[in-house]
């Protein structure tokens, strides 16, 4: 729904800073959502981190903190990386995670996901201003 209400196809997605608390079930979960919105090819194309990895679980200002983390990988063009990542969870295949080094990339729109207690969700779909 985010996408659509962004006008943004599955396919110009650049970079996901996803939720990712380093639970087996959310995490499943969430790399499950993301194959079924993107599709199975553009989702294996998509860099995916969790800057929580470094920040930490900052409860109600997760979303917000990495909202603004994932609109400055958009203008500096460096993707933030999952530090600490050794093995992906076999349930967790399937899409580019940045594990452990930032990458520098041309990220034209990205999203930013977060998951509150209770059912509490937000998705943000960031672009450069000139990319719209």
């Amino acid at each position: 729904m985010a996408l659509a209400d962004a006008g943004v196809a599955p396919d110009e997605i650049d970079y996901v800073n996803a939720h990712a608390t380093s639970t087996p079930v959310g995490d499943k979960s969430e790399i499950r959502t993301l194959r079924r919105a993107l599709g199975d090819e553009v989702a294996a194309r998509t860099m995916v981190s969790s800057t929580k990895s470094m920040h930490g679980h900052c409860l109600g200002a997760a979303g917000g903190v990495e909202g603004a983390l994932t609109a400055l990988a958009i203008r500096e063009g460096v993707v933030p990386p999952t530090i600490n990542l050794e093995e992906v969870d076999p349930d967790c295949v399937g899409v580019d995670h940045v594990a452990n080094t930032a990458r520098t990339a041309d990220v034209r729109i990205a999203v930013s996901t977060a998951f509150g207690f209770g059912g509490h969700n937000a998705i943000l779909v960031l672009g450069r201003s000139e990319e719209r």
